[in-house]
């Protein structure tokens, strides 16, 4: 009989164990926040990035005019070293993501680069008075206007080609 009231005993202690673990786990979670929905997305300021990078640039850079306030910009750089590489993404209003890229370098490469592999698909747009390149892919799609005063202008992203056209028919040189 004293083996079976020490391993009643021994049962009894993990079951003990095991649930002071679990409390231990409840509160804690209790205590930690927890958010619901999408993260709030900080919108950048690319003023002075812009200006910047329109006098230190070999060609003219572009960036959007008259968007919606919907529209976040969330990203901003350039790269004088890497053939003038400008980007600019935004967060759009559906959460979809778009950005604009320019560079003087290579076209292939740059336009490969920034659509994440996206090809070609044969199909134009005009837009704004200017003809633009549809490309599709995995990740990407991308509106690509080719070989303007010495750059190639990009404007991929997850977002629809709607979404593209809403972004390419904003940019402005001045």
């Amino acid at each position: 009989m004293a083996g079976t009231s020490s391993m009643q005993k021994t049962a009894r202690d993990m079951i003990l164990s095991l649930a002071l673990i679990v409390l231990a786990a409840g509160v804690v979670w209790l205590f930690i926040p927890h958010e619901d929905g999408e993260p709030d997305i900080k919108r950048v300021d690319y003023r002075v990035d812009l200006l910047t990078a329109r006098r230190a640039a070999s060609y003219p850079v572009a960036a959007p005019v008259g968007l919606p306030e919907a529209w976040k910009p969330t990203s901003v750089r350039f790269r004088g070293e890497e053939a003038d590489a400008w980007h600019l993404g935004f967060h759009a209003p559906d959460g979809e993501y778009v950005a604009v890229e320019q560079s003087a370098g290579k076209r292939s490469p740059f336009i490969e680069d920034t659509t994440q592999g996206a090809e070609k698909s044969g199909t134009t747009q005009r837009i704004d008075g200017r003809t633009w390149t549809r490309y599709e892919g995995e990740h990407y799609d991308a509106l690509v206007l080719e070989g303007t005063e010495g750059s190639t202008t990009v404007v991929t992203g997850t977002g629809s080609f709607g979404q593209l056209a809403t972004m390419a028919g904003a940019l402005r040189t001045e």
